[in-house]
């Protein structure tokens, strides 16, 4: 993948000809200071509508659905992107593939983007003398700030694909609670109707502790994103996700499930069982298989569902939020191009220097030198004195 240079998008240095073509000289005659006055009102007034730089809009596309696949470390997740693709193989559904974990060595299935193609993992270990951890966020960042070229070359492809799967690092906390991962998150969602699919370990979540500490992850993925949710109960060749779903349904059997549990944990896990109980509700929830391929079509139906609630309900949230964050920022923008405009009138088109501190340390220590050659001059002055008037003694004497 090709990163060019964002500056070459921006237009400065026409910019800066048009700020210095405003300049008019301060020698007018006095009986020409009116029309010398309007004319530097409406260069200024040129000036400030040519700085302004126009804002790239992309229209949004309902196709394709973003798939963001996040779990917890052995919980199947890159089995579970392999059994994706390898579905939309098999029922000529059109795929698009992209994978963000920057450590891992090999992918069971091909990815049309690779974060290892732009960004080398142990490079940046090296360079920056990170750990492990360190290096995947690191990557992740680097990989970040061009994001809006893979969404460049997503559009283009956009009629030509159905979903576009993400396969994120192994390390889920790198990706749902850095700078990054909402980065990436925010560019999927406001382009493209985007899902999180959160991959659940079906039999470790068999303890009712487990399975709770796994459901409040996912809230807090669910409130972090903003984003439509399905839960993907996975393995379950090993341990059937039936009891998963009746624990969400019914809390009694949950409650039943918790006494049985004689650990201190179990009243802290029976109390947020009444506070996630409103939240399952609203859930979508599946079993699945990465082995098998068993609950596929079922797994795609909740996507179509949440993509289809993601244009009614979170799009206008997401629209929202857009909105007020031009808002503001189209107020900072105003109060820098009138700072810019009082700063041109008080100038009235002259060169001005900027005050970078640089010279005053300059003269400071041009003082200070003086100062201390002026020091060794008197201390000169004073020794030949004392010479001279022992001189002067001995003569007489």
């Amino acid at each position: 993948m090709d990163i060019d240079s964002d500056f070459q998008k921006m237009n400065i240095a026409p910019q800066q000809q048009q700020v210095g073509a405003s300049s008019v000289p301060m020698d007018a005659e006095k009986d020409d200071s009116a029309v010398v006055k309007g004319k530097e009102t409406e260069d200024l007034n040129g000036s400030m509508e040519k700085l302004n730089i126009e804002e790239s809009s992309s229209s949004f596309k309902k196709k394709p659905v973003i798939i963001i696949v996040v779990g917890m470390a052995g919980s199947g997740k890159t089995t579970f992107m392999h059994r994706l693709v390898a579905h939309t193989h098999q029922r000529n559904i059109r795929g698009y593939v992209m994978n963000l974990d920057p450590a891992v060595l090999t992918l069971p299935f091909g990815a049309n983007i690779d974060i290892r193609d732009t960004v080398k993992y142990k490079e940046v270990m090296k360079q920056f003398n990170l750990g492990p951890n360190g290096g995947i966020l690191t990557s992740l960042n680097l990989f970040a700030t061009k994001f809006d070229e893979v969404i460049n070359v997503i559009e283009k492809r956009a009629d030509q694909l159905d979903y576009v799967l993400v396969d994120t690092p192994g390390q889920i906390e790198i990706f749902t609670w850095s700078a990054s991962g909402a980065i990436i998150t925010e560019a999927f969602a406001s382009t493209f109707p985007t899902v999180v699919t959160y991959v659940v370990d079906t039999p470790r979540s068999a303890s009712p502790v487990t399975f709770m500490s796994n459901m409040l992850y996912a809230c807090s993925i669910l409130y972090k994103t903003r984003l439509p949710l399905v839960l993907a109960f996975n393995k379950t060749d090993v341990a059937q996700h039936e009891f998963a779903l009746e624990w969400m349904e019914d809390f009694e059997t949950f409650q039943a499930a918790v006494s049985e549990d004689h650990s201190y944990t179990s009243t802290l896990t029976e109390s947020l069982s009444l506070v996630l109980d409103e939240f399952y509700k609203n859930l979508r929830s599946v079993g699945v298989s990465a082995i098998t391929g068993a609950g596929m079509d079922a797994f795609f139906k909740a996507i179509e569902a949440s993509a289809e609630e993601y244009m009614a309900t979170y799009k206008a949230d997401l629209d929202q939020r857009r909105k007020e964050k031009d808002r503001l920022e189209e107020e900072r923008r105003r109060e820098t191009m009138e700072k810019l405009r009082k700063d041109m009138e008080q100038s009235r088109g002259e060169n001005v220097v900027l005050s970078t501190g640089l010279k005053d340390n300059e003269e400071r220590s041009k003082a200070m030198m003086d100062e201390d050659e002026d020091e060794e001059l008197d201390g000169d002055e004073e020794i030949i004195t004392e010479d001279e008037d022992d001189e002067d003694s001995n003569f007489l004497f």
